[in-house]
């Protein structure tokens, strides 16, 4: 018996992560599902889960009988210690069946659900969209509408920063010209004080050698 329950216990934790996660085997075990809790499927399952609560509590009762002996006679043979061991077992097989069975019913009510709510989803969304579809192009128009009305602002602002620029470009090129045209006159000045002097230069080293030339005569 005990190696039934495990291979039960299994069974149900194989199934119960074949729910958790979307997959093609998912589809099978919910049909499957669908149809054990059809017909006499319910009857059956029913029945099942009463024997095992018969069985689980006819293990604890032997427990209570094995405890109660234990407390009036201080100590417990062998047999007893084995019965003890073994109804414990099973009794906790038993519990864990119960409860994977219970969580594999509620996450397939759950599942189909679900599935139930998201096909009236679509079924409100599609009767919907119809009305929505001009809301949506009025809403788009309006959204293009105002960005082509942001980009005008934009284009507008970067015209006038432009333009900015352009006359303090023109402001700077003026006053460039008249410092360089400053500048020509300086050098021109410079350059004619420049010929001044090497003319008095050149008239004092003639003067220097005439008088050099008087002295050696």
């Amino acid at each position: 018996m005990q190696q039934l329950l495990f291979a039960v216990i299994f069974w149900e934790m194989a199934l119960i992560l074949v729910l958790l996660f979307k997959t093609p085997l998912r589809k099978l075990v919910i049909l499957g599902l669908d149809r054990v809790k059809r017909g006499h499927g319910p009857i059956m399952v029913k029945t099942v889960a009463g024997t095992v609560v018969i069985v689980l509590i006819s293990s604890v009762y032997s427990m209570t009988k094995i405890q109660k002996r234990w407390i009036d006679e201080g100590a417990l043979n062998p047999t007893d210690q084995v019965l003890m061991a073994k109804h414990l077992l099973e009794a906790t097989l038993m519990g864990a069946s119960l409860f994977l069975a219970l969580m594999i019913d509620r996450l397939h009510h759950y599942i189909r659900e679900l599935r139930i709510r998201r096909k009236s989803m679509e079924a409100v969304k599609k009767q919907t969209r119809g009305s929505e579809d001009g809301k949506d192009e009025l809403k788009a128009l309006e959204e293009e509408t105002a960005t082509l009305r942001a980009k005008l602002k934009q284009l507008e602002s970067e015209l006038e920063t432009r333009t900015k620029e352009l006359n303090a470009s023109e402001v700077n090129a003026v006053a460039l010209r008249k410092q360089s045209e400053g500048f020509l006159l300086e050098y021109d000045r410079l350059l004619e004080e420049n010929q001044n002097l090497r003319n008095q230069l050149q008239s004092l080293d003639r003067r220097l050698s005439h008088s050099g030339s008087k002295k050696n005569t």
